[in-house]
């Protein structure tokens, strides 16, 4: 699996992590090894313009995904096969500010946006309150299996 991280923002990140996140929810949602997905860390500027230019809305938001091939989870029978998952774009500044709010840890923030962004590359959404437990459910169960894994990774 390729996973290219590429930070724009100005802000310092924990990419390893991020790297470490990715990997763990892909082998978890049964997603090929050679799956690509690419993560970029932008200022708020460059978030603002990419919120207008794909969303229409004003103002920077916190992350943004962009599909490619149209991925779906798989499963252990039946991995996902190769292929581009997509962008997914982050603001850590926007996510400093959700953080303080939240009051846990920017990166924190962070690894739930990773999460919630890898999540819409592989289809799902939340506009309807059934897609939303399923993927606010899923992001849930993924971060705290990836917290879990980061713990005994550290004990080693």
């Amino acid at each position: 699996m390729t996973v290219e991280i590429t930070n724009e923002s100005g802000v310092e990140v924990d990419e390893a992590k991020l790297l470490r996140l990715v990997s763990y929810a892909l082998s978890d949602l049964h997603v090929s090894p050679d799956a690509d997905v690419a993560i970029v860390l932008v200022d708020e500027g460059a978030m603002e313009a990419l919120h207008v230019q794909w969303m229409d809305e004003p103002g920077p938001t916190d992350v943004l995904s962009f599909p490619m091939d149209e991925l779906r989870p798989g499963t252990e029978d039946m991995p996902t096969p190769a292929g581009l998952l997509g962008d997914i774009v982050l603001c850590p500044q926007v996510a400093e500010a959700q953080a303080r709010e939240a009051r846990h840890s920017t990166l924190a923030e962070l690894v739930m946006l990773t999460t919630h962004g890898l999540l819409h590359l592989l289809g799902f959404d939340h506009a309807e309150p059934a897609e939303e437990r399923e993927m606010f459910g899923l992001q849930r169960e993924i971060i705290i299996g990836f917290e879990h894994s980061e713990r005994r990774r550290r004990r080693s």
